[in-house]
């Protein structure tokens, strides 16, 4: 007898879909946006780089308060707020003439995008059963996934095809879509609450304690338990910058640019394959049974595209990535948030999504330095050697860490 809870609720569909959109237009933004800078504001490249600069940085600063205040009273509001932000800067865009302008509207856009990210991977932990953390947490990046992969295609299309404004248009209904679905979530968290708190109300209430008052402290902002996992995170994604970012030049480089747009459809194919089998393995083996095998194959992937001559290879590599990489992210993050108590979930999911972040603004610097010094080939060498530190700090930080997790339930089987 199948005793596990329901995973497909209506408030995991809706908070699946708003991050959905919201990923979307973060990945065709990061696409169109340079084109835009260049062609149609008459700036250099160096200022395009920036827009991506500015949204990571305010993405990242905002992260830790975004974690902190979803441990607190206002945890619906900063939903709202954070939605309603990112959705009326969508609106901005079709009206911007100046970079200036544009690099202030990115900043803004950034931190809304941060703390709305934190938000929703927040709330996520709490409408997947216990015992299916590792499949929900699956289904949910899942969502940042294929925005990942269809982002740029829509973005690129509707450019060459209709133009900046209509892809503005189009950024809008994202927008206005995702802050539908935010209110839906909120609305059905705030009635559970409500049903919760009925249910296990006091015949006599009692007067609150006073509240300690708080002192400045990092770890407020910063989950320490969360922070070996988090660098671990980090190093992936300095990878995961250069696939994200210089993968249509590479194939340019190697002459495979006619099929380059097909590197992120296998990717994201393998994602989708593998989803449903990884997130029941993690939930029913100890996570280094599936935390290694991934890292290997993310090794495996980096070096074969570092290699490839042929279209084959090249190809193979954005399998054997999606395969490794795309399953070991929502590992990670299940990790997270399975090392604290239930009260420091978002503190956890901020902080992962910090270093993260951080990951991905070093490596987008650091290997297109390298791509600028040497070529693509070495940059992506690069790339597997911080893959490689990032497997050795798990080993030295987590490897030895057996006991259960704190959310961890077995898992009852027939």
């Amino acid at each position: 007898m199948d005793n596990r809870q329901s995973l497909w609720t209506r408030d995991f569909f809706s908070i699946c879909f708003s991050s959905f959109f919201i990923f979307i237009t973060f990945y065709s933004l990061t696409a169109t946006l340079p084109t835009f800078v260049t062609d149609e504001l008459g700036g250099s490249q160096q200022q395009a780089g920036w827009v991506l600069t500015a949204f990571v940085i305010a993405a990242v600063i905002m992260r830790p308060f975004a974690g902190k205040w979803m441990d607190g009273p206002y945890r619906y509001l900063l939903v709202l707020v954070a939605t309603a932000v990112f959705m009326v800067c969508g609106f901005i865009y079709p009206m911007i003439s100046v970079f200036g302008i544009l690099l202030v509207l990115r900043f803004v856009q950034g931190a809304s995008f941060g703390a709305a990210t934190t938000a929703n991977g927040t709330i996520v932990t709490e409408l997947i059963p216990d015992n299916r953390k590792g499949e929900g947490m699956g289904y949910f990046t899942l969502a940042m996934n294929l925005a990942m992969v269809l982002g740029p295609f829509l973005g690129l299309t509707i450019i060459q095809n209709a133009g900046f404004r209509t892809l503005f248009i189009v950024f809008m209904a994202f927008g206005v879509l995702g802050m539908l679905l935010s209110i839906v979530v909120v609305r059905g968290r705030k009635s559970s609450a409500k049903t919760m708190t009925a249910a296990k109300a006091a015949p006599r209430a009692t007067a609150p304690s006073p509240a300690p008052k708080r002192r400045l402290d990092w770890r407020n902002y910063i989950e320490p338990k969360a922070v070996p996992v988090s660098l671990v995170s980090m190093f992936l994604a300095v990878a995961y910058a250069g696939i994200l970012s210089f993968v249509p030049s590479y194939a340019k480089e190697i002459g495979l640019e006619s099929i380059s747009s097909y590197y992120f459809i296998v990717y994201a194919a393998m994602i989708v394959l593998a989803r449903p089998f990884t997130g029941k393995m993690f939930d029913r083996l100890h996570r280094n049974y599936l935390v290694y095998p991934t890292l290997l194959l993310y090794a495996v992937g980096l070096f074969v595209l570092a290699m490839a001559d042929s279209a084959f290879l090249f190809l193979l590599s954005g399998a054997i990535i999606g395969l490794g990489f795309g399953s070991l992210f929502p590992c990670l993050q299940t990790i997270a948030i399975q090392s604290v108590p239930k009260e420091k979930v978002g503190l956890a999911t901020g902080t992962l999504f910090i270093f993260f972040d951080g990951g991905i603004g070093i490596g987008s610097a650091l290997l297109g330095s390298v791509a600028s010094a040497a070529n693509n080939r070495t940059m992506y060498l690069v790339g597997l050697a911080s893959v490689l530190i990032g497997a050795l700090l798990y080993f030295l930080l987590m490897h030895r860490d057996r006991k259960p997790s704190r959310q961890a339930q077995p898992v009852e089987s027939a």
